[in-house]
């Protein structure tokens, strides 16, 4: 588990993909937590045309998979550097194990996540609270999911968020009432538990 703090997204992705092109069958599975400073970053898929107006914020073509998304101080990003070969998972599943730990831990609060079909991420109301994006390379994955939790959501409203016009987004504090001061540590450690134990 590598504790990184608010970083660029283009550093981060490249020691990321360093550290999956130089892994060997021991290397150890990692999960990196961060935040970005923000930026939108576009996935393989992704169409320029869903960047309605990025303002003063870069936009980054990424290898991850899916659309358009923001990231910015706030989001809670888990990056899962995980060997999925070694651990027999195919993407599906792994996808899936996000999705359910992010649901859980909403749980905790006394929200009801869900998912939805073809678009992967958890949704709360119709809407999206935590986004995802993979990339799986010489068997081992990379990048992760997006957790909304304490930001300014503006952003979002400058895109089509995963190439969805009108998607509406949501974030935890906006769920919880008497949020605590530490709401942004006391989410992040529920969620890396479930994650640990799921995948480490």
């Amino acid at each position: 588990m590598r504790f990184l703090g608010i970083q660029p997204y283009e550093l981060i992705w490249q020691q990321m993909l360093e550290f999956t092109l130089n892994r060997t069958d021991s290397t150890q599975d990692e999960l990196w937590v961060l935040e970005h400073e923000p930026v939108f970053t576009l996935g393989q898929a992704g169409k320029q045309e869903h960047i309605l107006n990025a303002h003063d914020i870069p936009v980054v073509k990424s290898d991850r998979g899916g659309q358009v998304t923001y990231h910015g101080p706030g989001q809670l990003i888990v990056y899962l550097l995980i060997d999925v070969r070694r651990n027999k998972l195919g993407i599906r599943q792994l996808v899936d194990l996000i999705e359910n730990s992010i649901i859980s831990v909403l749980a905790e609060y006394g929200i009801v996540g869900l998912t939805r079909p073809r678009a992967p991420g958890v949704y709360v109301n119709e809407e999206k609270i935590a986004a995802l994006g993979l990339r799986i390379k010489q068997g081992c994955s990379y990048h992760g999911l997006s957790f909304n939790i304490d930001m300014d959501l503006t952003p979002f409203t400058y895109i089509n968020p995963c190439g969805y016009a009108g998607m509406k987004t949501t974030q935890l504090i906006d769920h919880v009432e008497n949020p605590n001061t530490n709401l942004f540590k006391h989410a992040q450690d529920k969620l890396l538990h479930v994650l640990q134990a799921s995948l480490i």
